[in-house]
């Protein structure tokens, strides 16, 4: 049967566990955290994680109640909203995963061709048009990702929309294309940046702490029937991942999460390629690195706070790039009633609250 013909299932009991979505990235790691280190069950949750292939099997299985909340893109609030190739359906996020954290990486044939950033990425698109397009992949039709692709290829005249094409991949397989050279460049989170890297098949032009720094990149997504239905379990796992976030962000703490984020059941990847993210330095390619504390922020200078103005950033990016179809305009007040900073903020109440009184913040 058809998805978009599927009826959605009833609202689910806060009796049985929840059940929490990712996708094998870096920035996945508070979910993970607060699942395997008892930020959850220290808040009255039980939780069964479900590691998800995509995307587009998230906003599906949140639409559907498959899943009560997940790891997201930022953008997917707004896109799940407005009903953008899926059913509308209203949802909100009121935390941020995490900011910043992904990359521009092209392979290393682009290299060798001499491209060395967008001005010349254009060059090379121009010489090269009569004898073939490139293409790059993005994680998500409407996801930061694209407006990070778009952006850099139009700040040197590049048309994303005629000069190249852009086509959505999942984030695991992205490596895998570019290594099989059916795409030449992608937008990603890590650590499928550094694996790139590391196995000398790709670089980093640009990175997103350089082209949109503080940018809400991912984000916890629920319905809002269920923050609505179950306030008590969406402030407790607000509660729960922002110390597991905190603790994310604690350089002391990276190498040993690096181990867990490595295991077969999370990114399935070697931990020395995910430390370049998390440790660092961060290695972009050809001799250029950054520090890993600017690369990813889980916790520090606000990263968490769904604030109106994150919202507006996407939007933005929706509205420059030209995401919304003939017709389809974005509410002036959308961005403040998904981003949901004030359940948030009542949230890191409850948390104190809780640490004072030593009482669960829900019966």
């Amino acid at each position: 049967m058809s998805s978009i013909n599927r009826k959605p299932a009833a609202v689910p009991s806060p009796r049985r566990p929840l059940r929490i979505g990712f996708i094998p990235l870096n920035d996945a790691a508070p979910i993970i955290v607060a699942h395997e280190h008892g930020f959850f069950r220290g808040h009255g949750l039980h939780v069964e994680l479900s590691r998800e292939v995509g995307w587009a099997s998230v906003r599906d299985k949140i639409i559907y109640r498959e899943l009560d909340a997940s790891h997201a893109l930022g953008a997917m609030v707004i896109s799940t909203n407005l009903g953008l190739n899926c059913l509308p359906c209203e949802c909100l996020t009121a935390f941020v995963l995490n900011t910043n954290g992904n990359c521009i990486t092209l392979s290393e044939d682009l290299w060798q061709r001499g491209v060395r950033d967008a001005a010349t990425m254009r060059a090379e698109i121009i010489r090269s048009r009569h004898d073939r397009a490139y293409v790059f992949g993005v994680v998500f039709a409407h996801s930061s990702h694209r407006i990070h692709m778009c952006d850099w290829l139009r700040s040197a005249g590049v048309d994303p929309e005629k000069d190249v094409r852009i086509v959505v991949v999942p984030p695991p397989q992205l490596f895998r294309n570019l290594a099989a050279g059916t795409i030449d460049g992608y937008c990603v989170g890590d650590p499928w940046n550094s694996l790139a890297v590391r196995e000398k098949i790709g670089w980093c032009p640009a990175i997103s702490p350089h082209l949109a720094p503080g940018h809400a990149e991912k984000v916890l997504l629920v319905r809002s029937d269920f923050a609505e239905s179950h306030p008590g379990e969406h402030l407790a796992m607000i509660a729960a991942l922002s110390e597991a976030a905190a603790l994310c962000d604690n350089p002391a703490f990276r190498p040993e999460l690096c181990e867990l984020l490595a295991r077969r059941e999370y990114m399935n990847v070697p931990a020395h390629v995910i430390h370049a993210g998390l440790v660092g330095p961060f290695d972009y390619g050809h001799d250029n690195t950054i520090s890993a504390d600017d690369f990813i922020h889980y916790h520090r200078n606000g990263a968490n706070d769904p604030t109106a103005a994150k919202a507006d950033w996407l939007i933005a990016g929706f509205n420059r790039h030209r995401f919304l179809p003939a017709g389809v305009t974005i509410p002036p007040d959308l961005g403040q009633r998904v981003f949901r900073s004030d359940l948030y903020h009542l949230a890191q109440k409850s948390v104190l609250k809780q640490r004072s009184e030593h009482e669960p913040i829900f019966a």
